[in-house]
């Protein structure tokens, strides 16, 4: 049976590449994203099984409903890939609207922390595949295990490390690994795996900057490295392939002579 795979932000850039990378590794891809035409773009990409559902992750009816849909179709869940997210222009504090920042925190968190909460939810509904645990004659002794479900949330450099004027952004990926530290903790005895995946300047149409040229923080504006987004999309299905006693809480994945230590 084919594995089910949800990727949020699948219109483009890294949530294209790794739905690619899943579809090529036999599983079974949701693609979802506001943008439907784009959506549909990258199922003609996939080479297995796919369902375009296209609306806003900020929006809590519809990432019910997106959840709902994929187990009525597809009667299981076993991957969720929070990949959707914004970043602003950089600005300086004193400068910052509140809309600019709560924007980019309903995006990156709160669309995160929607979907987190639907997929747990399916997990935890689940019973493994063949319909017995392997090592337990008595479901009773395990009240608590689930069926394997993992998460792997798009993390950043940023959740380490600032850019200059970055505010919005690095405040958001700080708050995802805050999100990734409590679902690996209470998923423990679920058998639900959590993982953040750190990406340091995957060439996309978001990041596109970075060879051209972005602020330092010498003031400078200069180019860095960058690396294929398909690299993102292959170190999503290894980690999705780790069996369920295998857990890698942080990763980080970046272009080799980008400048991440010592920022500049």
């Amino acid at each position: 049976m084919s594995k089910v795979a949800i990727v949020t932000g699948a219109s483009s850039g890294i949530g294209r590449a790794t739905a690619i990378a899943l579809s090529e590794a036999s599983w079974t891809v949701v693609l979802t994203a506001r943008r439907e035409e784009e959506l549909k773009e990258t199922a003609k990409r996939c080479s297995s099984s796919t369902l375009v559902i296209a609306g806003d992750i900020v929006s809590e009816v519809f990432v019910k409903q997106l959840f709902e849909k994929t187990v009525s179709t597809f009667g299981r869940l076993d991957l969720l890939f929070n990949n959707a997210g914004i970043s602003s222009k950089p600005i300086p504090i004193e400068n910052l609207s509140l809309d600019t920042f709560s924007n980019v925190l309903n995006v990156n968190v709160v669309g995160s922390f929607l979907a987190s909460r639907e997929a747990v939810r399916v997990f935890k509904s689940q019973v493994p595949q063949g319909g017995q645990y392997p090592t337990f004659t008595n479901r009773d002794d395990i009240p608590n295990l689930c069926d394997q479900g993992r998460i792997i949330n798009n993390g950043s450099l940023a959740a380490h490390v600032p850019r200059p004027n970055s505010y919005p952004y690095t405040v958001s990926k700080h708050a995802i690994s805050g999100l990734t530290k409590s679902i690996a903790l209470d998923g423990r005895n679920f058998n639900i795996t959590c993982t953040q995946i750190d990406i340091g300047n995957a060439l996309t149409d978001m990041s596109g900057g970075q060879a051209v040229g972005i602020l330092q923080p010498s003031g400078q504006v200069s180019a860095e490295a960058t690396f294929d987004a398909k690299y993102v999309g292959s170190t999503v299905v290894h980690i999705a392939s780790l069996p369920p006693d295998v857990a890698m809480l942080e990763v980080n994945i970046m272009a080799a002579k980008m400048p991440y230590i010592g920022r500049g």
